[in-house]
């Protein structure tokens, strides 16, 4: 998809989050996400996990090219524009996590992250992938969920080759297999309670996270769950208005799910907020 055929994004958000990008893997979509962060004017860049897939790279022969390119250099891009970077890596990335609580120009790295929106709200960053002892999800049934998720996404990628020679939009087989998937619905919810149980014992108001998948922006009993998806199925990002209102968008700038801003609430004077430990 070409630049000139991406819907524009004039609004300058105040944050943009986006997960599970996994560069380096050949199921990435990197051109489109090169596109998205081109349009993009935002004060922060939440990176929230596998972004770059460091352990596909250390298994497999990494895919890299002028696409993967384009990402890093519209990411600089962001930064000299004045945009803050805050990287929160999650599994595919874990390595990362040795420099968590390093400060640059522009950019921080950090194991979990409190995001306040102009409405008052507090929300944990973190990838998700703590949840996976929570969800019983690890070890043996990881690798073959690994595997089997893999074949899963070659048959998207044909299945998509096959539908752009009709003029159809993209369409995740893999999104739609999950959806009819008993354990994989179950697993989801048990993901998103943990997500949700988590941010309010912290005394937060919600949560944004990413590594099952599954895109989603709801509240549930007052607490915000927000998935901002992947780029390897969904092609999402979830996106904070300069009124609070949070907004989960597909790669062209289509909103998929709304939520209003709150009304604000008082913060202590000249006090900082914190990042999640």
């Amino acid at each position: 998809m070409s630049p000139a055929s991406i819907v524009p994004l004039p609004l300058r958000r105040r944050a943009v989050f986006v997960s599970d990008v996994h560069l380096g893997s050949k199921h990435c979509h990197a051109a489109e996400f090169a596109d998205f962060l081109q349009g993009l004017r935002c004060d922060k860049l939440y990176l929230v996990g596998d972004i770059v897939d460091l352990w596909w790279m250390s298994q497999r022969r990494a895919a890299w090219g002028s696409a993967q390119y384009r990402v890093v250099e519209a990411l600089h891009a962001l930064a000299r524009a004045g945009t803050e970077l805050i990287y929160v890596p999650g599994n595919h990335d874990r390595s990362i996590r040795r420099f968590c609580g390093l400060t640059l120009p522009r950019m921080q790295v950090r194991r979990r992250a409190i995001h306040l929106t102009a409405d008052g709200r507090r929300l944990l960053v973190t990838h998700g992938d703590d949840y996976d002892a929570i969800t019983q999800f690890g070890g043996m049934q990881e690798k073959f969920g690994d595997w089997l998720y893999e074949r899963i996404l070659t048959g998207n990628k044909l299945t998509n080759q096959v539908r752009r020679r009709f003029g159809k939009r993209y369409w995740s087989l893999a999104d739609f297999l999950k959806r009819r998937s008993g354990a994989a619905e179950r697993y989801i919810a048990r993901f998103v309670q943990a997500g949700l149980d988590d941010a309010r014992k912290r005394g937060l108001d919600g949560i944004v996270c990413g590594h099952i998948h599954r895109a989603s922006l709801f509240e549930r009993e007052g607490c915000v769950y927000a998935n901002d998806g992947d780029w390897v199925e969904s092609l999402t990002a979830l996106v904070e208005d300069p009124d609070g209102t949070l907004r989960l968008l597909t790669h062209t700038g289509e909103t998929r799910a709304l939520l209003p801003p709150r009304a604000p609430r008082a913060l202590p004077k000249d006090k900082e907020l914190p990042y999640a430990a």
